[in-house]
């Protein structure tokens, strides 16, 4: 037989164990996700300073980034720039094309289809035509897009 204590330090123990999986189980925590957006809007922000990027290039660019922790990040950035003398690092990639509003389609490169309408024209097989595109597939920004 177990005495009334036992049954209450068996129950205690119980419901902190089930408590405590309450991660496992998919519930979401309000606080953990809010403080991983300001970090990531921080980031952003952060790494806008360090590429030289004005705050309006920045709300632009990222428009799902809550814009406090933006300009928090930003600001943090220009202070410890300014306070180390570190210079900007231009961006090596060409900035991506601003977002396009919900509900249009994209517009195409007309650039990669005058140069496949050209070697059609010139007479190329198609063989180096393919080889062309398959190449300019090849750089870092488009292999991101084809491995998600």
């Amino acid at each position: 037989m177990t005495t009334p204590s036992l049954r209450l330090m068996l129950s205690i123990v119980s419901a902190a164990a089930l408590l405590g999986g309450c991660e496992r189980l998919g519930i979401p925590d309000h606080g953990k996700a809010e403080a991983q957006t300001e970090a990531e809007g921080k980031a952003v922000g952060s790494a806008c300073r360090h590429a030289g990027r004005a705050i309006e290039d920045c709300f632009t660019l990222n428009p799902n980034a809550s814009k406090a922790a933006v300009f928090a990040g930003w600001k943090e950035m220009n202070d410890y720039m300014a306070e180390n003398k570190i210079t900007e690092v231009s961006p090596q990639l060409p900035p991506p094309p601003p977002p396009t509003p919900p509900g249009t389609k994209p517009a195409k490169a007309k650039h990669a289809d005058s140069e496949t309408q050209d070697d059609a024209k010139n007479g190329e097989d198609d063989s180096k035509a393919d080889a062309d595109s398959a190449t300019a597939d090849e750089t870092p920004r488009k292999r991101r897009r084809v491995r998600e």
